[in-house]
């Protein structure tokens, strides 16, 4: 009997860790089981955008768009594409980012 009371605490103590990961997806995101971040919807990837580094969600179709394609080019040249938050850094300013998708829409 002692050996499935530990086995349940253990069980416990996984899901404590699992829950608290997952409730912090400001600071840590929770991942699936490809690496992907759970919060980003399929079609779609975040980018990190101005000074602040403000987390947008964007839909893959912006990437058949020339002035989001431009932005990429950019961040190519200024970063890389590796990022440590799991997206993009874009190298422009929050209103011109956001002015250019709602032109995209």
């Amino acid at each position: 009997m002692a050996v499935k009371r530990s086995s349940k605490v253990t069980q416990t103590a996984m899901l404590k860790q699992i829950l608290k990961r997952c409730s912090s997806l400001g600071k840590k995101q929770c991942y699936d089981e490809e690496g992907l971040p759970l919060d980003v919807p399929k079609g779609h990837f975040p980018v990190y955008v101005g000074e602040k580094r403000t987390r947008y969600i964007v839909p893959i179709t912006f990437l058949s768009h020339p002035e989001f394609l431009i932005l990429l080019q950019r961040a190519e040249e200024e970063f890389g594409f590796h990022h440590d938050m799991g997206g993009l850094t874009i190298p422009c300013e929050e209103v011109v980012f956001l002015s250019l998708t709602s032109m995209i829409r």
